[in-house]
């Protein structure tokens, strides 16, 4: 079983940054793609990021060039790190392991 735990959220100004983290429990961690997606109420859940075992990151047009996802596998953690943020990126954040296991959410506000 594979356990996942977020931090980092909070809340911000727009035009802020916060980097989120995801601590990932097993030994599996390393060999599978990790990602993150974001949820607002009443809404469906969106994907945000991804980055593969081998480190080929892909992101959703609307943080493309905000974003950044990254992984270091020696602490079984990925990171997103978000800048230049805008009200519309509020939502609970959740990364997941291979859209298999996923974390329990982190909130983040942006003030406008």
């Amino acid at each position: 079983q594979v356990h996942l735990v977020e931090s980092g959220g909070g809340l911000v100004q727009a035009g802020g940054s916060l980097r989120l983290s995801c601590a990932a429990s097993g030994t599996i961690f390393s060999i599978n793609p990790m990602g993150w997606y974001r949820q607002v109420p009443g809404k469906q859940r969106e994907w945000v990021a991804t980055i593969t075992s081998a480190d080929n990151t892909n992101y959703a047009d609307s943080v493309k060039g905000r974003f950044t996802i990254s992984r270091d596998n020696a602490k079984n953690t990925v990171y997103l790190q978000m800048n230049n943020l805008k009200p519309e990126d509020t939502a609970v954040y959740y990364c997941t392991l291979n859209t298999i296991f996923w974390g329990q959410g982190t909130q983040v506000t942006v003030s406008s």
